[in-house]
């Protein structure tokens, strides 16, 4: 199926950095949890109805869309009926416009049974501060509950990612051994949106297992956020399985999603494409400390389909002529799917590109577009002149690349030399309207926002900008 090019977006009076505030912290994080500092924070943002939810290791708080803060924050474990000390991480987060309701996941580890799980969270209110409904879904894999028996396993599935659309809530994990150096691949779980919608206490799911692409285990295939009725649910992954560079995408769909909520099996298929050449980035340099900050690998982060276009974006090292040294920057995607007989049989890229700076890095973009092909884009933005700063970057619907990168807030020092850890990803949530896109990263804060003893001094920036 192919789309028509998208028509001239309207104007947009607002353009730019709308509002900005401090979200949730690393002196939030330890104050939710009995003085435990951790690192990184792994943000999840969602937006809708009046509200702001963002969610952290280990804390989360629910805002106005000024900025006023009206509940937390939090244990994040609250959010999914956790105990307070229970060991979960990598919380995301989406708002449905369509039917008003929240959803939440994130990893959970028994280290004393060796059971794991993703925990989903379901809020059918549009209210964030009402009540949520949990729901468990089992990423073991060691036979003990009916699951696969997995080698290596009892496993976790680390990092679960979200994903939806018109049927299905989509989680996708990478599956790794809790005991051993056995990885397992990416894990897709396809739960029955009708299910979450009535408040069943059990809802149908659906799981893909032993995923390769192009010959290799598939690893971090980021599900879509889905706007409209379309007739498959998208995926999108990187393929660099020797972690050097790579030229090649994984584009996956999911068609009839709908069999799920009765009980049946939808397809899956995937083709892989050739794109601009990625690679793992650099460690990257700041200003005021000689120690660097973890820039991560080249996994495919955020994913988006909207207006016939599948969108994603990860970190990668890059060569900019006239500098001094390989830097990471950031690449990114709008590829154009094409179904046929119900299987994902062709895509091809009509846009893409890198984010860069000369003399800086830019580290764990998160991006969201409109049906036009207006983008916004949120990183960090470190060097050394530079404070790692939250940034953004802005796409027009027929431009080539995006504009050159803008400070929303800039750090107020170095990340302390001890901590070890940075990421793993920033996150972006387009507004209900489509004019303006919600975006959340990672900096060093103003002091207010650190532990009290300076151990962990990160923090994040929640921010609007306009789509022109």
């Amino acid at each position: 199926m192919a789309h028509p090019a998208a028509a001239t977006p309207p104007a947009q009076s607002s353009v730019g950095l709308q509002r900005s505030f401090d979200g949730v912290s690393s002196h939030d994080s330890r104050d939710t949890n009995f003085n435990s500092e951790f690192e990184p924070p792994d943000q999840g943002l969602c937006v809708g109805d009046g509200f702001i939810l963002e969610a952290v290791n280990s804390a989360y708080s629910i805002y106005r869309t000024n900025g006023t803060r009206v509940r937390g924050p939090f244990n994040v474990n609250d959010l999914f009926n956790e105990g307070s000390t229970e060991f979960t991480s990598d919380p995301r987060c989406y708002f449905e416009p369509a039917t008003h309701t929240w959803y939440a996941v994130i990893l959970f580890i028994d280290f004393a049974t060796g059971q794991t799980r993703a925990d989903l969270a379901v809020n059918t209110s549009g209210d964030p501060t009402s009540i949520w409904t949990q729901y468990r879904l089992d990423t073991t894999d060691d036979g003990r509950l009916g699951e696969p028996r997995n080698p290596g396993c009892p496993c976790l599935g680390d990092q679960p990612l979200l994903g939806i659309d018109q049927n299905n809530v989509y989680l996708s994990t990478n599956e790794f051994s809790v005991n051993g150096p056995e990885f397992n691949g990416a894990q897709i779980y396809a739960v029955a949106k009708a299910d979450l919608l009535a408040g069943r206490p059990a809802a149908h799911i659906v799981h893909f297992g032993d995923l390769s692409v192009d010959g290799a285990l598939a690893a971090s295939v980021q599900p879509a956020t889905t706007s409209g009725a379309e007739p498959a649910e998208y995926f999108l992954s990187s393929l660099d399985p020797n972690g050097t560079f790579d030229s090649r995408l994984g584009v996956w769909a999911i068609t009839g999603g709908a069999k799920v909520a009765a009980g049946g099996m939808p397809t899956l298929s995937s083709v892989v494409i050739s794109s601009q050449a990625y690679g793992v980035p650099p460690p990257a340099a700041q200003r005021g400390s000689a120690s660097n900050i973890d820039s991560g690998d080249d996994r495919m982060q955020q994913a988006q389909f909207t207006g016939g276009r599948l969108w994603g974006a990860l970190t990668t090292a890059v060569t900019i002529p006239g500098d001094t040294a390989e830097r990471a920057g950031a690449a990114w995607f709008s590829v154009v799917p094409t179904l046929r007989g119900g299987v994902v049989a062709a895509a091809h890229i009509d846009r893409q590109g890198y984010v860069v700076k000369s003399g800086a890095y830019i580290l764990y973009p998160a991006l969201q577009a409109d049906a036009f092909g207006r983008a916004a884009m949120t990183f960090t933005l470190t060097g050394p002149p530079t404070f790692p700063s939250a940034a953004y970057a802005t796409l027009g619907a027929g431009a080539a690349n995006f504009r050159a990168p803008t400070v929303a807030a800039a750090g107020t020092g170095p990340y302390d030399k001890k901590a070890t850890r940075w990421g793993d990803y920033s996150y972006a949530s387009i507004n209900r309207s489509g004019t303006a896109v919600w975006l959340a990263t990672e900096y060093v804060p103003p002091p207010r926002s650190q532990t009290p003893d300076r151990r962990r001094n990160w923090g994040t920036l929640v921010f609007s900008v306009g789509l022109n």
